[in-house]
């Protein structure tokens, strides 16, 4: 058997905003919640598993999104009209711009719990500089 990630856990001050706003974001569903988790899953099987912890332990962490190009003009119009401030870089120094990098396009954002998202279109190293 190959090795896969099946699940991984994300904490949140509310799991369940923090589920709603990634699935809206990517356009997924968010699954049925399950003992404290409430779980986005993506296209590859892999389970974002939401669980709230107390206020002021969560640890940041980043998520970055292998999207289309149709889900990420998608994903970004969902952005733009919630009114999600997004910037080009990881240090939010590129406010209300996307990237370029490897070929296509990158966006990155917070979510409600302030971990970093990122959706990009080429994966990194896929295309020269």
């Amino acid at each position: 058997m190959s090795v896969e990630l099946n699940h991984t856990i994300v904490h949140a001050e509310d799991h369940h905003e923090s589920a709603r706003f990634l699935a809206h974001v990517l356009g997924l569903e968010v699954g049925a919640e399950w003992g404290p988790f409430v779980p986005v899953a993506t296209s590859n099987g892999v389970t974002l598993d939401f669980a709230s912890v107390p206020a002021g332990s969560i640890v940041t962490q980043h998520y970055a999104f292998l999207v289309s190009d149709d889900e990420f003009d998608a994903a970004f119009d969902r952005i733009r009209e919630t009114g999600i401030t997004y910037f080009a870089d990881p240090h939010g120094r590129q406010p209300g711009e996307i990237n370029h990098h490897h070929g296509g396009r990158g966006v990155y954002f917070l979510d409600p719990a302030g971990h970093g998202m990122e959706i990009i279109t080429r994966p990194y190293g896929s295309h020269p500089q």
